[in-house]
C-alpha cells in the first residue's frame, strides 16, 4: 500500500489531531503517502482532499477539535454518494481509508469496506458509547471537564444550600454521568441504562436533607430527558430551591487530556498498521491496556454496556 486517506467524521472529540498526527506519521515513517480529506465523507465525496507531510501535523497534539474538521452527511448514506466518494478514492489513487469517529461514521467505513475499498476505524466521540474498546478518544477530557463544572457549581451550591441538576452530554450513553458522578459524589446519577425512580431520587434528597446536607447535586445525561424539566419536578416534590445547570457542548472542546493524547497515537499507529498488513473492515480499540482490533461489522451489532460494579458503588456511596 502507498497511499492512504484519514478523516474525522461526527462530532469533534479532544484528541482527534493527536491521531491525525499519529497517522501522518506512522505512515510516512513507513514511505506511505498520506492524504488528508476535511469534512469527513462529504469532503470526501466532493474530493476536498490534499496530501499531508510531517509538517501538516506539527503544533496540533495540543489542541482540541480536528483540522480536517468534520460533517455530518446524509448524501454519503445512498448509493450515488457512495459512488461518488468512491470515484475521487480512485481519482486520488487512495488505497486504504483511516475513518475517525463513532458508530455513524464506522457505518460509512465499513459500506465503502464492502465496495472494496480497505478502511480501518479508529474510535473519537465523547460518549464512549462504542462496543469493544474500554474507552473512545475524547472521553477522558470531557470527564475532567465536566468534573471541574461539578466542582465550581458545587461551590455556588453550597453557598446558596440549592439542589443542582446537572445535565451532560453522552447520547444514548451514561458514561460521562456515571463517571463524572462517582468522581464527584453525586447524591444521584440518572443514566439510560439505569431506570431509577423518581421517588428513589426524592426521597436521597428528602433524607439527605432532613439530616441537615445544605446541598446536593444530581447528574442527568441526556439520554434520560430534559434536565429543566427534571429540575422542576424535583423542586415541586421536594420544596427545596433547585437550580439547572445544561453544560452543553463545552464538553467537546478544550486541550485533551494526557490520557486522549496517548490513547489517539496508539490507536491511530494500529490503524495504519492494519492497513499495511492487508486488513480491511476492522476497528482498533482498547482493552485492558491493550490495543486491540474488532471487525466493524460486529461491533455495529453489540451495544456498548456500563460498568455495573461502578453504578452500584456510586449508590452505596451516596446514601
Amino acid at each position: 500500500m502507498k497511499k492512504i486517506g484519514v478523516l474525522t467524521s461526527g462530532g469533534d472529540a479532544p484528541g482527534m489531531n493527536a491521531a491525525i498526527r499519529a497517522v501522518v506519521r506512522k505512515a510516512i515513517c513507513h514511505n506511505i503517502e498520506v492524504y488528508g480529506i476535511k469534512y469527513g465523507f462529504q469532503g470526501l465525496m466532493e474530493g476536498t482532499i490534499e496530501k499531508m507531510e510531517i509538517g501538516s501535523v506539527g503544533d496540533i497534539i495540543h489542541r482540541g477539535g480536528t483540522m480536517l474538521y468534520s460533517a455530518r452527511s446524509e448524501a454519503f448514506k445512498t448509493e450515488e454518494g457512495q459512488q461518488k466518494a468512491i470515484e475521487q478514492l480512485n481519482k486520488f489513487g487512495i488505497e486504504g481509508l483511516i475513518v475517525i469517529g463513532g458508530d455513524g461514521s464506522f457505518r460509512g467505513a465499513q459500506k465503502l469496506t464492502e465496495k472494496g475499498y480497505p478502511c480501518i476505524g479508529v474510535p473519537g466521540t465523547i460518549d464512549n458509547d462504542i462496543a469493544g474498546t474500554d474507552f473512545t478518544i475524547g472521553f477522558d477530557t470531557a470527564l475532567n471537564t465536566v468534573i471541574e463544572a461539578i466542582d465550581k457549581v458545587r461551590d455556588t451550591a453550597t453557598s446558596h444550600k440549592r439542589t443542582y441538576i446537572i445535565e451532560v452530554m453522552g447520547r444514548n450513553a451514561g458514561d460521562i454521568a456515571l463517571w463524572a458522578g462517582l468522581a464527584d459524589g453525586a447524591e444521584s446519577i440518572l443514566i439510560p441504562e439505569k431506570k431509577e425512580k423518581f421517588e428513589t431520587v426524592v426521597q436521597k434528597l428528602k433524607r439527605g436533607h432532613k439530616r441537615g446536607k445544605k446541598h446536593s447535586i444530581i447528574i442527568l445525561a441526556e439520554g434520560v430527558g430534559s434536565g429543566i424539566e427534571y429540575g422542576k419536578r424535583i423542586e415541586e416534590a421536594t420544596d427545596l430551591e433547585t437550580r439547572v445547570t445544561v453544560l452543553g457542548h463545552i464538553q467537546r472542546g478544550g486541550s485533551p487530556s494526557a490520557a486522549d493524547r496517548v490513547l489517539a497515537s496508539r490507536l491511530a499507529a494500529k490503524a495504519v498498521d492494519l492497513l499495511m498488513a492487508g486488513k480491511a473492515g476492522r476497528m482498533v480499540g482498547i482493552q485492558q491496556n491493550e490495543i486491540v482490533d474488532h471487525e466493524i461489522n460486529k461491533i455495529l451489532h453489540e451495544q456498548h454496556t456500563i460498568n455495573d460494579d461502578m453504578y452500584t458503588l456510586s449508590q452505596e456511596l451516596s446514601i
